[in-house]
């Protein structure tokens, strides 16, 4: 491929979009190029302030556990709120929490601040989806959620590299200034992002439409929804073993951390050097057959680290082969978790398939330390293997229907709610039993 198309394909893929998505756009690279916290938070725990290992582990697991009620509050308040106050308001909360842990020093002011931090942080999120979704059109959305999650990943990557430039300044000014960013974001939001959120539809005579009241209950009840959410933690909970369970298997075959740093730094390589052009070469195709493809690639990539060996090669290359399948994954499933979300309810729909990864992140580390402290690494890498080939077949066979093409989404009619779809569920279901 010559540089003039690859330069022609990255003006492709950038071009098209409102205006609005890319300050949306601007606000998550400055959000995440300051986000040092997570980063050097276990570091901070014991290097800085003496505490052990497993108490650096609970802190950050707690951050996960208040992401599984952050997820569903943030969903809630963005149907409600609105998408605009609800990102402003998260945003200046998990600034406040970023700004806390440069001042507080007991144990149990810590673990309350974290917490704190996962709720507003995961919070935040079904609002940013959400207004993706209200303003790109439908056949653009998946590309807009891709272009997005470059976006994190590439200020993620600077923040990894800044803050490890700047760790000699101490680890309470580099959680000031993800403070600052944060703040910052938070202001283009608020002075630069239109609120969303879709107006009152109305009937011909020009009376409000009532639109039927979303709970929480109501969005488990969308039997293909349900489906997505549960093949997606099982996607997740393969996603994040490694990052756990990669570092312990590497140590468990004489290698040193530094090895592992090389080989995790692959993931935020591959991500923001190969997005652009991973998202051109899946542009239009089958959204479940991707949610396939990237579930087999997680499978593959995680389960071969069981026949690495003690090479740091071979560890980066099944890195590459789930970092592919990680590129692939996101953007699709957001884009799958807005065409099956009614316009009212976008930010629940959000809010419930963010609490899946919340709910991954929280139980994923424990099960793959006790499975490597016990069986052992092999069978870890085993087990994700089997569960992503699992989700895999699940969203092939479960999802293929519901997850029409683009045009079928266009011309998919109003009435189509997730009411309509739990009753024809439900139809069907009764048929295939008499049957």
């Amino acid at each position: 491929m010559s540089i003039d198309s690859l330069r022609r394909s990255a003006r492709t893929t950038v071009s098209g979009l409102p205006q609005g998505f890319w300050w949306l756009w601007l606000s998550t690279l400055v959000n995440r190029t300051g986000a040092f916290v997570l980063t050097f938070l276990s570091l901070y725990l014991t290097v800085e302030l003496g505490h052990s290992a497993w108490f650096a582990g609970l802190v950050v697991a707690l951050h996960g556990l208040g992401g599984v009620a952050g997820s569903p509050l943030g969903g809630a308040l963005t149907d409600r709120w609105g998408r605009r106050p609800t990102m402003v308001t998260m945003h200046l909360a998990a600034a406040a929490s970023a700004a806390a842990l440069a001042v507080v020093t007991s144990a149990w002011a810590i673990a309350t601040v974290v917490l704190l931090m996962g709720v507003a942080m995961q919070a935040v999120r079904p609002s940013i989806n959400a207004t993706i979704a209200d303003m790109v059109p439908a056949h653009d959305v998946r590309r807009a959620y891709a272009l997005n999650y470059w976006a994190l990943n590439l200020g993620f990557a600077i923040a990894s590299i800044g803050g490890g430039a700047a760790i000699f300044l101490g680890y309470r000014t580099l959680f000031v200034v993800d403070a600052i960013a944060t703040v910052l974001c938070a202001v283009i939001v608020f002075l630069r992002l239109p609120e969303t959120r879709p107006e009152a539809r109305t009937d011909k005579a020009g009376k409000p439409v009532v639109e039927a009241k979303v709970s929480m209950f109501t969005v488990l009840r969308d039997a293909p929804f349900r489906t997505l959410v549960l093949l997606n933690l099982f996607v997740c909970v393969v996603f994040t073993a490694p990052w756990i369970g990669l570092p312990l298997t590497m140590a468990d075959k004489g290698l040193s951390p530094s090895s592992y740093g090389v080989v995790i730094a692959v993931n935020g390589i591959v991500i923001v050097g190969f997005q652009l052009l991973v998202n051109k070469l899946t542009d239009k195709r089958s959204p479940a057959l991707l949610l396939s493809l990237s579930s087999v690639l997680f499978a593959v990539g995680t389960g071969a680290t069981a026949l690495a060996g003690s090479s740091v090669v071979a560890f980066a290359a099944t890195v590459v082969v789930w970092t592919v399948g990680e590129m692939i994954h996101v953007p699709t499933n957001a884009a799958a978790t807005a065409r099956l979300a009614p316009e009212h309810a976008r930010g629940r729909y959000q809010g419930v398939m963010g609490m899946s990864w919340a709910v991954a992140g929280f139980v994923a580390p424990i099960g793959a330390g006790a499975i490597v402290d016990g069986p052992g690494p092999g069978v870890l890498w085993a087990a994700t293997f089997a569960i992503g080939l699992l989700a895999a077949v699940g969203y092939s066979l479960r999802l293929r229907k519901a997850l029409a093409d683009d045009h079928d989404v266009l011309d998919r009619p109003a009435g189509d709610s997730v009411e309509d779809r739990a009753a024809a569920d439900d139809s069907a279901d009764k048929s295939s039993v008499s049957a």
